[in-house]
């Protein structure tokens, strides 16, 4: 799964919770809840269902890492490139 793909199952992902999502407005580079108003069972719940989605284990202690959209999508594409080969 290439970073466009990823990105693309992310947004998808994060739509599902907040339908209300603007994505030509989103910033890659500022931090996701600030952008959307997502409160923390929501953002949760979007950490749970990339898990679920994507089949990528997301440790509790990384939570704090995953801010940005550019965050989230690195970290994944981290995570996915041994199961891309």
């Amino acid at each position: 799964m290439n970073e466009t793909e990823i990105k693309a199952r992310v947004l998808e992902i994060i739509k599902s919770i907040a339908p209300e999502l603007e994505e030509a407005e989103l910033r890659a580079d500022r931090p996701l809840r600030d952008q959307i108003d997502l409160d923390s069972m929501d953002w949760l719940n979007v950490l749970v269902a990339l898990h679920e989605k994507l089949k990528v284990d997301i440790p509790e202690a990384d939570y704090g890492k995953l801010v940005t959209l550019d965050d989230l999508v690195a970290y994944l594409r981290e995570r996915l490139a041994p199961h891309t080969a």
